[in-house]
């Protein structure tokens, strides 16, 4: 049987919107670079070399890092890597537009700061959850050609990362094949002797680092860790010729992104700032993410509206642009930043506005009853902006809880009873889970939207939403995560067991389950056919899907596709994600779409990852497949069935 792999241009239409965000992120940086560059400015975050992406898992969901993730799934995750590294760093065959670092390598997943810091953490970790959740989107980011990866804070079973020899030289660069540079975490290397105690002085951890294989130390003190590194040559700790290998890497990725060449040979020189920061196609590509990133969770018929007589919006993230962006998010110019408020405004005939919370880090200890109560009283219509902002979770802020920050709740209670009856829609802007059961559990909350944080374009995505602009604006996002339903449901953020973690391994019944998420319209699952029905361990199998867009509006529908193990001699996920595809369909439309599942997604861990013969379940629909977690189906759910047959096979051994 021959093997089938995919093109990167197939990897390309699967993922295009991340694919053409990070394009633009990446002409952006380059462009802004030869502007600072051309008039001699050389600055700090003035080059060509970006931290991202993060591909962490979310593993746990207080971990304040989350928002900077893809999500909960290994291969969800893998997949984002390869679009966002070859879309930032370009398709020239001698140039790199920006060169793109993975990180934070590996099981950095939480905490950061509670209930124990970062510094001086190490994750226990088995090799079976190593391999098949924490590794895998990092062996994808080196497949996709990232020139970096960024060694993390934490220790792996007792060794901290950025000293850690299996880990950076074995697996990455020996199994994985990883070829750039690797770079510290800010302060990491200090940290090894500092907060680990792993080593004794900055003398000794730079030779244990240059031999584990950090190529560069990132340090905001001019005494580094690698400011050693010549004592350390001297004193034969390490070899010089060790030293020349770590500052080759360095070099080739300068070279490759155009450093020592005349700028004329190099076609990203030519991107200039005023040309492509904030352009046109630029503000309308933020205004799509933004929407293409909403996850409408209930909706009881109010939405889409057309317009609005008497509008009321209360909240905290009605109307601060300062709380709309995620942690690290750039600094556009006020102009091109729009709130709810802005945003929903010109659909009414009247607005009326109250933050109700006077704190300004949106932790709502102070709360405003009266405000909330006179803005809505006479309203036809009230728009709920609760949320939690960088000040709450983001990098150094892990939660504690799962509850709404400070009085967040007792704002939505209020505003449910000031609306008497009229229809209330609650939009989060979160990054994690919190506790909205109330809400959903009041048939008064008749819409509920993750919006995480939409950034510069948050307004005007909400009422393309809300109104479902041009008919192209109908929300088909879908949750990257699985969404507790208490905290009886979350283990210890110290525990790294993947046991009841994650869509592939909780056996609970979540508020919201991995892959949720409702649209203005329905689809009804018709045809699903596995091809083929029996193959070799190494091959890829193609799944055949027709559907139809059975509702009142055109939209988008997130096919999804899981397998399930039925023969598996050592444990499993009980559920994979396989293939996922994001489809157009006018409405009463029948479309055909074929998704093929590689054949890593079937690896298990014995002493390595290998590809064992047995049956398959396979699924095919909007969502999981089972009883629906939220109250509702978008759709239904078909199943199929392939066999594996032949010896067990190393997965390393089949074509890549």
């Amino acid at each position: 049987m021959q093997h089938h792999s995919r093109s990167l241009l197939d990897w390309l239409q699967l993922l295009d919107l991340l694919y053409r965000v990070a394009e633009a992120i990446g002409s952006e940086v380059r462009a802004r670079h030869n502007n600072l560059t051309q008039h001699g400015i050389y600055v700090s975050k003035g080059g060509l070399s970006c931290f991202s992406p993060v591909i962490n898992i979310m593993r746990h969901p207080l971990w304040g890092r989350n928002q900077e993730t893809y999500g909960e799934g290994p291969f969800l995750s893998g997949e984002m890597t390869r679009a966002y590294v070859t879309g930032l760093q370009g398709n020239d065959s001698r140039y790199v537009r920006a060169n793109a670092g993975c990180k934070h390598y590996a099981a950095y997943d939480g905490p950061d700061n509670y209930p124990v810091s970062r510094f001086t953490f190490d994750a226990k970790v088995s090799d079976r959850d190593l391999f098949m959740t924490f590794l895998p989107q990092f062996h994808e980011c080196v497949k996709a050609g990232s020139y970096s990866i960024m060694c993390s804070y934490n220790s792996i079973n007792g060794v901290p990362a950025c000293a850690n020899t299996r880990f950076l030289r074995d697996i990455l660069r020996d199994q994985f094949g990883f070829q750039g540079y690797v770079v510290s975490d800010a302060g990491a290397l200090r940290a090894v002797y500092a907060a680990h105690k792993y080593t004794s002085t900055p003398l000794e951890t730079a030779a244990v680092c240059v031999k584990a294989g950090v190529n560069l130390d990132l340090a905001s003190v001019t005494a580094n860790v690698y400011t050693y590194i010549t004592e350390a040559v001297l004193k034969k700790m390490v070899s010089y010729d060790d030293v020349v290998a770590l500052v080759r890497p360095l070099f080739y990725t300068r070279m490759r992104l155009g450093e020592f060449d005349p700028p004329a040979r190099n076609p990203y020189t030519k991107l200039r700032a005023e040309d492509v920061v904030e352009s046109i196609a630029h503000q309308n590509l933020a205004i799509e993410a933004a929407v293409k990133s909403f996850v409408l969770l209930k909706n009881d018929g109010i939405l889409p509206v057309k317009s609005i007589l008497k509008l009321a919006i209360v909240g905290p993230f009605g109307n601060d642009s300062g709380q709309l962006f995620g942690d690290y998010a750039g600094t556009p110019l006020p102009k091109y930043v729009t709130t709810p408020l802005a945003g929903l405004q010109p659909l009414a005939n009247e607005t009326r506005f109250a933050a109700g919370c006077n704190n300004p880090v949106c932790a709502c200890a102070l709360y405003n009853q009266s405000s909330v109560v006179q803005a809505i009283n006479g309203s036809d219509f009230v728009v709920v902006c609760l949320g939690s902002g960088v000040t709450v979770e983001s990098e150094g802020r892990d939660r504690k809880d799962l509850a709404l920050p400070g009085s967040q709740l007792q704002l939505l209670q209020d505003a449910v009873k000031a609306a008497n009856g009229k229809p209330v829609v609650l939009l989060l802007f979160t990054a994690g889970p919190f506790d909205i059961s109330w809400a959903i559990n009041n048939t008064a909350v008749q819409v509920i939207v993750q919006c995480f944080f939409p950034a510069q374009a948050t307004g005007v995505a909400i009422r393309n939403m809300f109104t479902n602009y041009l008919g192209v604006n109908n929300p088909a996002g879908r949750l990257p995560y699985t969404w507790p339903a208490s905290m009886d449901q979350v283990p210890p953020m110290i525990n790294y067991s993947m046991v009841n973690r994650t869509y592939r391994y909780f056996s609970g019944t979540p508020l919201y389950q991995f892959g949720y998420g409702l649209s203005y319209t329905k689809f009804e699952y018709l045809k699903f056919v596995v091809e083929p029905v029996s193959i070799s361990p190494c091959n890829d199998v193609f799944v055949n899907v027709t559907l139809k867009n059975v509702g009142a509006y055109s939209g988008e529908e997130v096919v999804q596709v899981y397998i399930q193990w039925l023969d598996a001699t050592v444990p499993v996920p009980k559920i994979q994600l396989a293939a996922f595809k994001r489809i157009s369909i006018t409405t009463l439309q029948t479309t055909t779409v074929i998704l093929s599942i590689p054949a890593r997604v079937r690896a298990a861990y014995t002493d390595r990852l290998v590809l064992q013969p047995g049956r398959f379940d396979v699924f095919a629909g909007g969502q999981q497949p089972g009883p629906s977690t939220g109250g509702r189906m978008n759709s239904n759910v078909l199943m199929g069935r392939f066999q594996v047959d032949g010896p067990e096979t190393d997965l390393a051994k089949c074509p890549a």
